[in-house]
């Protein structure tokens, strides 16, 4: 089968290679999943670069790529109660690769007719369903959104137009409808005249915000702290500005504000069979194509270097796929 793999730690372009590799033996507890979808994700280039924490680190040698993705059982092992032909999601390693040997804890069963380019960044849904739910903020709250344009904040977006929340996202430029997909104002950071703060407070009557998702930090973080509601939430998911921050601890402890990190909740561990039901109903909130995952582009396996050059440079256009 075909596989992109890598042999040594370094820079994605540098080190991801087109092998063909033997079709994976599964052991008791395994399925064999034919892939369908796999997207490429920031995280997935933390791998390649062994940034992660063990025991998430690359096995040399032809170690695959990717962390994420979806399929169709192909073949069950003896310990394991799926049926072949059974739709799934799974968050562990080597997606990119026309077969994936999984452990049958980490799959994610979905619903037949699912969107692919949903089913292979399940993840992401999972993220932003998780990300809304602790920021806290119910029908006529006031949420903002770091990074507007990322896949994650657009799906944090819908989530939260369906329960009534007001949300503002914060972009670089504008390259995608937000409007549309339920932002109640979009703050175009390129072009932005007065301060960020100021703008919150107008937009809100100055009532602050009641919480914010912040995937960049930088400066821009610090002037939405200081124009939160009182006892806001800041969750910080991620870090794509080199820049840092500043506050006083007044800023925090005058305003009640609590700031925490958010993880991926089956980073280390795999779904538990008590989340099944909660992970049915993420399926269900986004799986009518009113509900948009903004696509970059979808690529075979041998075009890797084009959709990883892309994902690289070129993020705001949307996710980039494999297509098996």
């Amino acid at each position: 089968m075909k596989a992109i793999v890598f042999d040594h730690i370094g820079p994605p372009l540098e080190v991801l290679r087109l092998a063909e590799v033997p079709v994976p033996q599964i052991k008791d507890n395994e399925v064999l999943v034919k892939m369908i979808s796999a997207p490429i994700s920031p995280g997935d280039f933390l791998f390649i670069e062994n940034l992660y924490p063990e025991p998430k680190t690359p096995s040399f040698p032809q170690q695959i790529g990717g962390n994420h993705g979806a399929g169709i059982v192909q073949r069950a092992g003896k310990d394991v109660n799926i049926e072949p032909g059974t739709y799934v999601a799974f968050s562990y390693y080597n997606s990119w690769a026309e077969y994936a040997a999984i452990p049958a804890e980490w799959l994610m069963p979905l619903p037949s007719g699912f969107p692919p380019e949903k089913a292979g960044q399940f993840f992401n849904l999972i993220t932003a369903w998780d990300l809304l739910e602790a920021a806290r903020v119910k029908a006529g709250d006031w949420l903002a959104l770091t990074a507007g344009n990322s896949t994650v904040s657009t799906m944090v977006l819908q989530f939260a137009k369906a329960r009534n929340v007001n949300v503002i996202s914060l972009v670089r430029r504008a390259h995608l409808s937000l409007e549309e997909m339920g932002a109640s104002e979009v703050i175009e950071l390129s072009s932005l005249s007065g301060s960020v703060g100021d703008r919150i407070a107008e937009i809100t009557s100055n009532k602050g915000v009641s919480a914010v998702v912040d995937n960049v930090g930088g400066p821009v973080t610090g002037e939405l702290i200081r124009r939160m509601a009182f006892g806001g939430q800041i969750i910080i998911n991620g870090g794509m500005s080199a820049e840092r921050f500043e506050l006083h601890n007044f800023d925090v402890l005058l305003q009640g504000i609590e700031i925490r990190s958010h993880v991926y909740r089956y980073f280390f561990t795999p779904p538990h069979q008590s989340e099944m039901e909660e992970l049915r109903q993420i399926a269900e909130a986004s799986a009518s194509p009113e509900f948009k995952v903004p696509v970059g582009g979808v690529n075979p396996l041998d075009q890797f270097k084009k959709a990883v050059s892309e994902t690289l440079s070129h993020p705001e256009r949307g996710k980039q796929f494999f297509q098996m």
